[in-house]
């Protein structure tokens, strides 16, 4: 697939087949992303892909804790309060995608079970965190979200879909110590992998993208 093709193509799926994705792609699609650049060449990501029964038991605690409204804490703390500008989009997205759904804002329990969903990975059969050492700041944040993006066109271009999850990670204790990840780690985000199916009707959201001529501007 031509790459910018690809990169006008990828989207946010919530749906997937239940076809496990084969190691060899998957191990193609992180290999092709390690090319993230990095300031001073760091590359300071690790990675631990969870399938099969592993993701199972993960998944049953983390429905457990989200269903309890266990204690939040996540190793990324939330966005402070956004500018009205953004904090609108935001709010227009949610809107968006509950009329998708036909999930009324005063449905509680509609979109309760929409949010549990996180925790289910969308019926994922892979679901992939990204981590770094827990004395990098910033810039080795941002190191991580290029990984991040470089990791979903790849998986793209192969035909996998994929969702960021933000949510997942708010049980970071939890997570790392059944994954057997380090206490000291920073775990940043969750991302779903799977063939994504194109009948669930959450797969027909898109989000709106701001055009250029919103926020560029020329110099010359």
């Amino acid at each position: 697939m031509e790459a910018i093709e690809n990169i006008k193509r990828r989207r946010s799926y919530r749906a997937f087949k239940p076809d496990p994705i084969p190691r060899e792609v998957m191990q193609e699609v992180i290999e092709a992303a390690t090319n993230s650049p990095t300031f001073m060449s760091t590359q300071p990501w690790e990675v631990a892909v969870v399938t099969g029964k592993k993701k199972d038991r993960l998944s049953d605690k983390l429905l457990e804790l989200a269903k309890t409204q266990a204690q939040k804490r996540p190793d990324v703390s939330a966005p402070p309060p956004w500018p009205t500008e953004l904090d609108q989009r935001k709010h227009d997205h949610g809107a968006r995608r509950l009329k998708t759904l036909g999930i009324e804002r005063e449905d509680e329990e509609g979109r309760e079970a929409l949010r549990l969903m996180n925790f289910e990975f969308y019926g994922a059969p892979c679901a992939v965190f990204l981590y770094m050492d827990g004395s990098l700041g910033e810039w080795s944040t941002y190191d991580m979200g290029l990984f991040t993006q470089t990791l979903l066109l790849a998986a793209h271009a192969r035909g996998i879909g994929s969702v960021i999850q933000g949510a997942v990670t708010d049980y970071a204790p939890e997570i790392k110590d059944l994954l057997g990840i380090d206490a000291h780690k920073k775990l940043l985000v969750c991302i779903s992998m799977g063939y994504p199916d194109p009948e669930a009707l959450i797969n027909s959201y898109r989000s709106i993208k701001k055009k250029p001529e919103e926020f560029v501007t020329w110099h010359e």
